[in-house]
C-alpha cells in the first residue's frame, strides 16, 4: 500500500511516552473473558467490564515501567506515521461515502497510540485486549506492537494488512454514527452469553465489511493499492478468525464462544466490501445465521 506524500490525520493522540508497560499472565486474560461474560448477564457493558477487569488486573501486577523517557525505534516511528496516514485516508473516504451514500456528515474519530496500558473512556486499556475501539470518548486504540505479533504469532504481514486493522476498528465507529453499536450492545445486554456471542459476531463482521468498504473507495480514489495488498488483509482476516485462534490455542474450538466469526465468514464480508464498496450490502443484523 502506498501512502508516500499523503497527509497525517489531526486526530491523533500520541501518548506512547505517557503509557506504561505491564507483564500479566493467562489469569488476566481468564479475568476479562469472565467479567465480560457477567456483563451480558446482568445488563451492565461489556466492554467496560471487560476494561475494568484489566485494570484490576494491572493494580495486582508490580512490574510496571514507564515509558516517559523512552526513545522509538525508525520502525516504531514509521509504523505510527503510516497508522496516522490510514487513519487520515478512512477519514477522506468515510466523509464522502457518508455524503454520497447516506445524505450524512461524517464526524472522525480520535486514534490514541500507546504503549502497554493506557486510560480511557471506557476504563484502564491494555495491550493484551489488542486494538479497540471505545465509543464514550469516541476513540480507537492502538499499542503499535501489535503489529509485530501479528507478524511473530499468526504470520500476518504487510502494510495492508495493518491497514485493514484500522480501518476494521473505524468501522466500529461508524457503526457508533449510524447508532448500530449501542442498540446491538442493549440487545446483547439482555441476552445469555451465548446468545449476546452471535449479536459480537454480527458487529464485528459488519465492521469487517466496513473496513473493506474503506479499501474499496481508498483504492479507487487514490489508487493506493499495491499487487499482493488484497491478500494480505484476506489473509490477515483468515488467521484471527475465532475458530483458526481457538484451534491454534488448543486443538479444537467451540462455536458457541465466538465473538468475532469464523476465518470463512470475515474473510468473505471483508471481500464483500473489498469488491463493491456499497453500504448498503453489509447488513448482517438482517441475515439469518446461515447468510451470514
Amino acid at each position: 500500500m502506498d501512502l508516500t506524500g499523503r497527509r497525517q490525520s489531526s486526530n491523533v493522540d500520541d501518548r506512547r511516552r505517557m503509557s506504561g508497560g505491564t507483564k500479566a499472565g493467562i489469569g488476566g486474560i481468564a479475568a476479562v473473558i469472565i467479567a465480560m461474560a457477567i456483563a451480558y448477564f446482568t445488563g451492565g457493558n461489556p466492554l467496560e467490564a471487560g476494561m475494568q477487569a484489566v485494570q484490576q488486573s494491572m493494580s495486582n501486577n508490580t512490574e510496571v515501567s514507564g515509558t516517559q523517557d523512552r526513545e522509538f525505534t525508525e520502525e516504531e516511528q514509521k509504523l505510527a506515521v503510516f497508522a496516522s496516514r490510514v487513519l487520515a485516508s478512512t477519514e477522506d473516504v468515510w466523509t464522502e461515502v457518508f455524503k454520497t451514500q447516506l445524505g450524512k456528515t461524517y464526524v472522525p474519530p480520535k486514534m490514541v497510540l500507546y504503549t502497554g496500558s493506557v486510560q480511557t473512556g471506557c476504563g484502564a486499556g491494555n495491550a493484551q485486549v489488542g486494538p479497540f475501539y471505545c465509543s464514550a470518548d469516541k476513540a480507537l486504540y492502538i499499542d503499535l506492537s501489535f503489529f509485530s505479533d501479528m507478524k511473530k504469532r499468526l504470520g500476518a504481514d504487510g502494510d495492508f494488512a495493518y491497514a485493514y486493522v484500522i480501518a476494521h476498528e473505524v468501522g466500529h465507529h461508524v457503526q457508533y454514527l449510524l447508532g448500530t453499536l449501542d442498540s446491538a450492545h442493549s440487545q446483547m445486554a439482555k441476552m445469555s452469553e451465548t446468545q449476546a456471542n452471535k449479536v459480537s459476531v454480527r458487529i464485528e463482521l459488519q465492521a469487517d465489511f466496513y473496513a473493506g468498504v474503506w479499501g474499496y473507495h481508498e483504492g479507487k480514489t487514490f489508487g493506493s493499492l499495491e499487487d499482493g495488498d488484497l491478500e494480505e488483509a484476506i489473509q490477515c482476516a483468515q488467521v484471527i478468525g475465532d475458530n483458526y485462534l481457538q484451534e491454534k490455542a488448543r486443538g479444537y474450538s467451540q462455536p458457541e464462544s465466538f465473538t468475532h466469526g469464523t476465518s470463512a465468514q470475515r474473510m468473505k464480508w471483508l471481500k464483500l466490501g473489498l469488491n463493491t464498496g456499497d453500504m448498503s450490502r453489509g447488513d448482517t443484523f438482517g441475515m439469518s445465521e446461515g447468510q451470514l
